[in-house]
């Protein structure tokens, strides 16, 4: 049996520890001889690469492992990239969240004008990656679930066109487990959707069982009273008091459109007042990351490394994250598996942009991806998806293009944002903010 080299990009985050043992809970299907970690980071990585080695050396000696800030060494002899950088970590987070809030708009990672600056900051970075990919393992496959994965994928559709790339996100994935456990299913496995959206933008218009039966009432019964707080204790991930009070926000973005279900972030672009009025601009969600998340990884990390030892360690596997052993196993298989996938388009949606990067199954093999199409969607949603979708492709024009105009557009087009002024003000700001990351803007 073949057994994957995989390298993870983004060696230094605090989501890796659990991505490795992940892996390790799947090697009976996804056989792995070489794990390697790359970051441009070398303090960061350093810190949960030796951590990493000490688990892997004392669960999976087999496996070879390496970490590294040489491009070269990091992607040679690789079938797989994992993809999940965060350009300026959470310092640039913090001001993503904090500049709009300042302005009375939200402030949140991936949605609106800091979700923009965010986009701004990743595109050079998963090009980056991309190209050290094909020039180093032309034959690998790169799955990325880097954020804002919208502006990502419309990034690589433009300027990679034919690259082994897969854009996949975690959220729908949470929340159909969420919607399972409400159904007493085991699984979101279990389930068959019909989704339609851009990435946090998104509507899921049917689910059956495998069996046939309409899973929709029930769900939407959940959703009407309580969101998707029904649902909450099957995953470590999401539990913090920010994430709790958005999946029970869903209720009122449900009410809107009771004829689906919609994706946690629709909130943002539905309910910007309720955002900023519960949003404390001194303390963001990225604050309550670096003060939890971030010092609960890496305490345990220098615990390991002091220690010499993994025993007792605190270290989960994130099982939340099994979909990128599926998304391999599909490839590396030919499993011919459904996915949630980021991609053009091309008429899936048959009444909208075909050039749009959308959020669709698809039934995932060896050759890569079929999309299942989704047939003509409502004049609501359509209509809030061209204004996001052209929001994004401003924002990515105006990278390629240095266009201070089209991102000053981008950010006005905002559902987010209240007018064009305020859209400058915040744009200045921004553009001073992530000088050391932004294309320069002109």
């Amino acid at each position: 049996m073949k057994k994957f080299s995989v390298v993870i990009a983004g060696g230094g985050s605090t989501f890796t520890p659990g991505i490795v043992l992940m892996l390790l809970d799947n090697l009976d299907r996804f056989p792995i001889r070489s794990i390697k970690f790359y970051d441009n980071d070398a303090k960061r990585q350093k810190i949960v690469a030796k951590a990493c080695e000490i688990y892997l050396k004392e669960h999976a000696p087999e496996i070879e492992f390496t970490y590294t800030t040489d491009p070269q060494r990091a992607f040679s002899d690789v079938d797989f990239v994992l993809a999940h950088i965060r350009v300026g970590k959470y310092a640039m987070r913090e001001l993503d969240e904090k500049i709009p809030l300042k302005y009375g708009v939200v402030g949140q990672e991936t949605c609106g004008p800091g979700g923009l600056a965010y986009g701004m900051r990743s595109i050079g970075g998963v090009i980056e990656i991309l190209n050290y990919m094909e020039e180093y393992s032309p034959n690998a496959w790169m799955l990325n679930y880097s954020n804002p994965a919208a502006i990502v994928a419309e990034a690589t559709r433009r300027l990679r066109p034919d690259s082994k790339i897969l854009n996949i996100c975690d959220m729908p994935i949470d929340l159909e487990e969420k919607m399972a456990d409400m159904c007493g299913l085991k699984s979101r496995k279990e389930m068959q959707v019909s989704y339609y959206g851009l990435n946090h933008f998104g509507w899921w218009s049917e689910i059956y069982d495998k069996d046939g039966k309409d899973l929709m009432p029930e769900i939407k019964e959940h959703v009407a009273a309580n969101g998707f707080a029904d649902a909450i204790a099957k995953t470590d991930q999401h539990v913090d008091q920010s994430w709790l009070e958005t999946f029970q926000k869903v209720r009122d973005v449900y009410a809107v459109d009771p004829t689906t279900i919609p994706n946690t972030y629709l909130k943002y672009y539905l309910f910007p007042d309720y955002v900023v009025e519960h949003s404390n601009p001194e303390y963001t969600r990225a604050n309550e990351v670096m003060d939890g998340r971030e010092k609960q990884v890496f305490g345990a990390c220098k615990e390991i490394i002091e220690k010499g030892t993994s025993k007792e360690c605190g270290f989960e596997p994130d099982v939340h994250a099994s979909y990128i052993v599926d998304l391999a196993c599909a490839i590396a298989k030919n499993t011919q598996e459904r996915f949630l996938l980021i991609v053009p388009n091309e008429g899936a949606i048959e009444n909208f942009d075909p050039s749009a990067m959308v959020e669709i199954p698809c039934v995932v093999g060896s050759n890569g991806y079929e999309k299942i199409v989704q047939g003509a969607i409502p004049r609501f949603q359509k209509g809030l998806m061209e204004q996001q979708v052209a929001v994004e492709k401003l924002t990515v024009e105006a990278w390629i293009e240095g266009s201070y105009q089209k991102m000053w557009q981008a950010i006005t087009l905002s559902k987010t944002v209240s007018s064009a002024k305020v859209a400058k003000d915040i744009l200045d700001d921004l553009i001073e903010a992530n000088k050391d990351y932004w294309p320069k803007l002109s």
